[in-house]
């Protein structure tokens, strides 16, 4: 894999586990509010490239004290060896977590059939519009769209653990939009809302946008939530 990041111990990003974060380079978005863009684009000048041998060793070195590896970016499912790199993760006895933005429904599906994941968190990045989505994804088309609709409904039905979450940006995402996202995932185990942070984002104007209230993610929540749209709905950041 493209290996651009790592962290060697994180306490919050795999929900109840100790785990290493491994970043990949590549995306095939261009979310206008993105805060990885370096990876998004490729920026080698500010990326440092591990070998894949260094990070499976620096992960086997610590396997003793971690419950298991995030993999996040970019976006994961791209790389043409993830399920190789997964499946060497699973062989130390860690737990896999995938980060994805759930345009890759075929790969999702194949590490679901391999149970070489065991949880996934996806980005739905707007509410299930093309126009919507386009906007917020940077990027648009009828097969993008329909591969993130395919992804939601793998991941409710896939039987292991997962969630959903998008990112509040406002002029992209509205309390309306929110509703209507928790509609689409519909009996979803998790749905967290993210406070937006403006900053290092991949279209500067985007740095210069307000981010919502704490109040107004609080109560687009506690309104999903009254109307027992999904299992449980929280808030980031």
């Amino acid at each position: 894999m493209e290996i651009c990041g790592f962290q060697r111990v994180s306490l919050i990003d795999y929900p109840g586990k100790v785990a290493s974060i491994v970043f990949v380079a590549g995306c095939n978005m261009r979310c206008p509010f993105c805060h990885n863009s370096d990876l998004a684009l490729k920026n080698y000048s500010k990326l440092h490239v591990y070998k894949q041998e260094t990070i499976l060793r620096k992960l086997h070195d610590a396997s003793r004290f971690l419950d298991g590896v995030e993999i996040t970016g970019g976006e994961p499912t791209l790389q043409a060896d993830l399920a190789d790199f997964m499946s060497e993760c699973k062989a130390m006895g860690l737990l896999v977590k995938l980060d994805t933005n759930g345009s890759n429904p075929g790969k999702l599906r194949e590490l679901l059939e391999r149970k070489i994941v065991d949880y996934v968190a996806m980005d739905v990045k707007t509410a299930p519009d093309a126009g919507k989505y386009t906007k917020a994804a940077g990027v648009g088309s009828a097969a993008m769209f329909k591969n993130i609709n395919e992804s939601i409904d793998l991941l409710l039905n896939s039987g292991i653990d997962y969630e959903f979450r998008t990112t509040v940006v406002p002029g992209l995402v509205s309390a309306e939009d929110l509703k209507s996202i928790a509609h689409r995932i519909k009996g979803a185990k998790a749905y967290y809302l993210q406070q937006y942070v403006a900053h290092n984002t991949l279209d500067p104007s985007y740095e210069k946008v307000l981010p919502y209230s704490d109040k107004v993610l609080q109560d687009a929540c506690n309104e999903i939530r009254q109307e027992g749209l999904v299992m449980s709905c929280g808030i980031r950041g």
